[in-house]
């Protein structure tokens, strides 16, 4: 196994990527909160992200094996309508915001459970508490 590989960081990793683009496309939206005609943007679900990441499929080793289940997308909610100010704007800062802390929320837990991770490799290595 080689440790520099491990599943647990690489998907810690693409999920910091994806909030901190997350947060760039937030702050952008909230910065333009009083331009005429701005539409606010934001990235694809993480999950939708990883699905398209993620070519593994199970291997079907004999005939009986079944194929497989295809992702569930049924808990995926519709975009809601974009609401225009007078001058065009669909900026809705409360729901931005809503978004903002859900990111930091999810940052926050994924640098948590890194670190946990880290600390029980140092010590089974022999150099944690």
């Amino acid at each position: 196994m080689d440790p520099t590989r491990i599943g647990i960081f690489d998907l810690a990793q693409k999920r910091m990527d994806w909030a901190a683009r997350r947060q760039a496309v937030l702050a952008r939206n909230i910065a333009n909160a009083n331009t005429p005609r701005f539409q606010p943007a934001d990235v694809q679900d993480f999950g939708r992200t990883l699905a398209a990441t993620s070519g593994v499929t199970p291997a079907q080793t004999q005939p009986g094996h079944l194929a497989g289940t295809a992702p569930n997308t049924a808990g995926l909610a519709p975009a809601r309508p974009r609401t225009h100010n007078l001058d065009g704007n669909a900026v809705a800062l409360d729901q931005q915001l809503t978004k903002v802390a859900d990111t930091e929320t999810i940052l926050s837990l994924t640098t948590t459970i890194y670190k946990k991770y880290m600390g029980l490799f140092g010590m089974a290595l022999g150099k944690g508490a």
